[in-house]
């Protein structure tokens, strides 16, 4: 690989981060990685929707874009209450897990240039170069630095300090179950389609991932559940997030910590309102988690030497199911026009008048899809994308297809 002078820092270990990472070695720059967590980050997500686009990006940071991503599905249908199916609809799609695609892009950056427990406090720059300050006092020093931090993004809390992440008014219920655990009757109902139901104001979907460890073979894959359901953000998101000891976590709550009480009203819901093979999903699942929803939307995505992208700019909702390839092409975009411009500040620029109305137009369409969710619909307009996608072909034709974007 050719190199150059030039060395960038990019915060955040995760995926965003290592596309970043990628991109730029495969134009010459030296890269380091600063990630705060201090194990490793594989286990910790769930299902992602691998959309076509990102084997574009696989070719272009030097990974096979032959390689198989996860789960094939080719349909899409929808049960009633009593479990019939009510739509079905062709949809080919690839279903992945967290951990697969964090895994494929961990293995091919290298790991001595991949930090652990770096946890960032602030960032520094002038004309000559840009510092990364961490707890404990190390400091490292670069030409560029990236935030792929994430939600909780620290870059861009030093950037953009009055930005702040805007809930949207419901929750999602996720859990990752073995295959080889559900019976028969339900495995042919649901495992082989991205399987929707739809209680009044809510949602549930389910579909195929890959297995631990990778593991794409029949039987030994796994099955991820979605269920969105409305959440009063002055009482009842409150309660969700207190834990046992009376302790109100402020935007998320960590798995363990969630209450018996909370799933056990979870899975009583169940029983009065989904159908039949979503009920035994939801019985079965012996970890649900919780991920409130927001929206985060950045007015800027560069600041002098400094660049965020991925999910430290913008947070849509899932229903796009835009986050991983977004992140892809953030960071292709930004290897490209650093390529392009021989001067960092301009080319960043250059960056952002490429990148940010694609985040616009995804945080768009993402609170389009899921205005039907929301516990208050404050606007006229609200009302009218609420009542639209309360229609099973629509939710099953518009969910998690981002032709929208290419068009």
């Amino acid at each position: 690989m050719v190199r150059n002078a030039r060395r960038a820092l990019v915060i955040g270990g995760s995926i965003s981060g290592l596309f970043a990472a990628l991109a730029l070695r495969r134009h010459g720059w030296d890269v380091e990685i600063f990630e705060r967590v201090e194990g490793e980050l594989a286990g910790r997500g769930a299902g992602i929707v691998a959309q076509p686009q990102l084997r574009a990006v696989f070719r272009a940071i030097g990974l096979d874009p032959g390689v198989e991503l996860g789960v094939e599905v080719r349909r899409r249908r929808a049960l009633d209450r009593a479990g019939r199916v009510m739509f079905e609809t062709e949809c080919p799609q690839t279903l992945t897990s967290w951990d697969r695609l964090y895994r494929m892009l961990r293995n091919a950056f290298p790991a001595d240039f991949y930090r652990r427990g770096a946890a960032l406090e602030r960032v520094e720059q002038d004309a000559k170069g840009v510092a990364a300050h961490f707890a404990g006092g190390g400091s490292a020093s670069g030409d560029l630095l990236i935030g792929a931090d994430g939600l909780r993004s620290t870059v861009r809390q030093q950037f953009l300090p009055t930005l702040a992440p805007l809930y949207a008014g419901y929750v999602a219920w996720r859990a990752l179950l073995p295959e080889e655990i559900l019976p028969a009757p339900i495995h042919r109902d649901l495992f082989d389609y991205m399987a929707f139901a739809l209680p009044p104001g809510e949602q549930i979907l389910g579909y195929p991932v890959a297995g631990p460890e990778d593991d794409l073979r029949p039987g030994h894959r796994r099955y991820n559940l979605v269920w969105y359901r409305p959440a009063d953000a002055r009482i009842e998101l409150k309660k969700l997030l207190t834990d046992s000891s009376g302790t109100a976590h402020e935007m998320s709550i960590p798995p363990p910590l969630i209450r018996a009480e909370v799933v056990d009203a979870m899975r009583a819901a169940a029983r009065r309102l989904v159908p039949p093979q979503f009920q035994e999903i939801v019985r079965l699942a012996d970890s649900p988690f919780l991920q409130p929803i927001y929206d985060l939307e950045a007015p800027r995505l560069t600041f002098g030497r400094v660049a965020i992208l991925g999910d430290a700019a913008f947070v849509a909702r899932p229903h796009v199911a835009a986050g991983v390839v977004k992140a892809a092409e953030d960071a292709l975009a930004l290897a490209q026009a650093l390529a392009a411009a021989g001067e960092i500040e301009a080319a960043l620029r250059d960056f952002e008048r490429a990148r940010i109305e694609v985040g616009r137009r995804i945080i768009e369409r993402a609170r389009h899809l899921g205005a039907y969710l929301q516990a208050e619909l404050g606007s006229a307009e609200e009302r009218g994308l609420a009542a639209r996608h309360r229609n099973v072909e629509a939710v099953l034709t518009e969910t998690a297809v981002m032709d929208f974007l290419y068009e």
